[in-house]
């Protein structure tokens, strides 16, 4: 993955990055509620590991499905990988990749 937002990051103007939009945290968080099937709730995560919440190998398929409704975008085979799907800010970091600039 190309380097992005990385939770605990401290970002100052000269990174050219910010942190995701509270906006895309929340409707990735929803959408994790709806289809990751975990075992905890979804509001608090943010970098917490999915799979440790609960997160398989079928709800992580389930959940890039409704990603990709949702947000418009298409996961690149290189980017079917455990990382992608491991956080919820890594979710983050990888929709703002797939989304066209605007």
């Amino acid at each position: 993955m190309s380097p992005g937002w990385q939770a605990g990051h401290i970002y100052s103007h000269k990174d050219g990055l910010t942190p995701p939009s509270r906006s895309l945290l929340e409707q990735i968080r929803a959408v994790v509620a709806a289809h990751g099937h975990l075992r905890v709730n979804v509001g608090k995560l943010a970098d917490d590991d999915l799979y440790q919440a609960g997160l398989t190998s079928h709800s992580s398929a389930t959940l890039m499905l409704a990603i990709e409704d949702a947000f418009d975008v298409e996961f690149p085979e290189r980017l079917l990988v455990r990382e992608t799907f491991e956080s919820i800010a890594a979710i983050c970091q990888v929709i703002e990749q797939l989304r066209p600039a605007a």
